[in-house]
């Protein structure tokens, strides 16, 4: 059983800063991508940026490139998202999700976890 776990959500003012964790568990993740989504209210979850366990290859989405920086710790089977300079309009629920590296399909997702922006 794959499992996701979100941690690291929370409120902060603009301008600051978050880190977000994903644990992952359940099976070798050697040859997925990592990637984190999010879905703010009234809107379309959007993709944000992706990690290759192999290659170590990462993608932004334009809205958050300089601000944003994905990592992983294969140690800990955990990749996380650095989030600085946040504004208001990063409020969203944060996913991370996992598929596998020739698949275009996030086929595992964890329960999300709740940034807040506040002006």
């Amino acid at each position: 059983q794959v499992q996701l776990v979100e941690s690291g959500g929370g409120l902060v003012q603009a301008g600051g800063s978050l880190r977000l964790s994903c644990a992952a568990s359940g099976r070798t993740f050697s040859t997925y991508v990592m990637g984190w989504f999010r879905q703010a209210p009234g809107k379309e979850r959007e993709f944000v940026g992706s990690i290759s366990w192999t290659t170590s290859i990462i993608y932004y989405a334009d809205s958050v490139k300089g601000r944003f920086t994905i990592s992983r710790d294969n140690a800990k089977n955990t990749v996380y998202l650095q989030m600085n300079s946040l504004k208001p309009e990063d409020t969203a629920v944060y996913y991370c999700a996992a598929r596998r590296s020739s698949s275009y399909d996030y086929a595992y997702w964890g329960q999300g976890t709740q940034v807040t922006v506040s002006s």
